[in-house]
């Protein structure tokens, strides 16, 4: 058989294996909180910056917005965002808010990260080493966004 057709020489089997991972092990974490991981994705967005639209949340998640819409409207009817038309610019686009609840929730799951961070530690993955990989992910991304 061809080295290179086995599945432990893919890339790519390894990352979505250890992706498929970790965002398995936020489900406890958000569950408490009825939370998905495509939704906790969307709160650290607004809660870097709020009132953004749709197209500019899309955006930085690397999704395309008719996967986003659902996803914001489902948040919309948990009472964790609002969506309105933009009243300054193009009224065609949605700008999404947080609702208090919505802000509210940084505080309840500031320690998500740090319990994400220890599930991830292993033997070649610490503090130290861990920029080196968001480094050479970001590259991979980068270089994979472009093509």
């Amino acid at each position: 058989m061809n080295e290179s057709l086995k599945l432990e020489n893919q890339l790519c089997f390894r990352l979505y294996t250890a992706s498929r991972l970790i965002t398995q092990a936020y489900h406890p974490l958000l569950g408490r909180w009825g939370l998905t991981y495509p939704q906790y994705l969307v709160l650290m967005v607004l809660w870097e910056e709020d009132d953004q639209k749709v197209n500019d949340i899309a955006r930085r998640l690397f999704l395309e917005t008719n996967t986003v819409t659902p996803l914001l409207k489902r948040m919309e009817a948990s009472s964790l965002l609002s969506r309105g038309r933009n009243s300054s610019g193009d009224a065609r686009q949605v700008i999404v808010s947080l609702t208090d609840k919505g802000r509210a929730l940084q505080g309840e799951l500031k320690n998500v990260p740090e319990a994400i961070g220890s599930a991830v530690m292993c033997n070649s993955i610490s503090a130290e080493t861990a920029p080196m990989l968001y480094k050479m992910l970001d590259d991979m991304i980068e270089k994979l966004s472009r093509e």
